[in-house]
């Protein structure tokens, strides 16, 4: 399956962003879904993950509470929903499979193609 992420951008501080990942080429209804995100100087961290059938979700602590993250198996597409974005959470977020059958979700990840979240002060 091949994944493309986009929805990112430049935002204010407190904004919002839905990103949005498409998945082609396989059988998206069979991986764990995931979003990562890397910062400059950073290392890649988890965001967020979803199980197959979508019933089972998963954040990062810095994330909890203000993220939703959802998949359209009819349409091979997962989303992102983070709200109340802070300069921190400036990075480029990366949507992931897992082929693991498995929850809690876990590696090995394979990432597609990221798109670049900016939040202004």
């Amino acid at each position: 399956v091949q994944l493309q992420a986009s929805g990112g951008g430049l935002v204010q501080t407190g904004g919002s962003l839905r990103l949005s990942c498409a998945a082609s080429g396989g059988t998206f209804s069979s991986r764990t879904m995931g979003w990562f995100r890397q910062a400059p100087g950073k290392d890649r961290e988890f965001v967020a993950a979803i199980s197959r059938d979508g019933g089972n979700t998963r954040y990062a602590d810095f994330v909890k509470g203000r993220s939703t993250v959802s998949r359209d198996n009819a349409k091979n597409t997962v989303w992102l929903q983070v709200n109340d974005l802070g300069p921190e959470d400036t990075a480029v977020y990366y949507c992931a499979q897992s082929r693991v059958y498995a929850w809690p979700p876990r590696a090995p990840w394979e990432w597609g193609q990221g798109t670049q979240v900016t939040v202004s002060s």
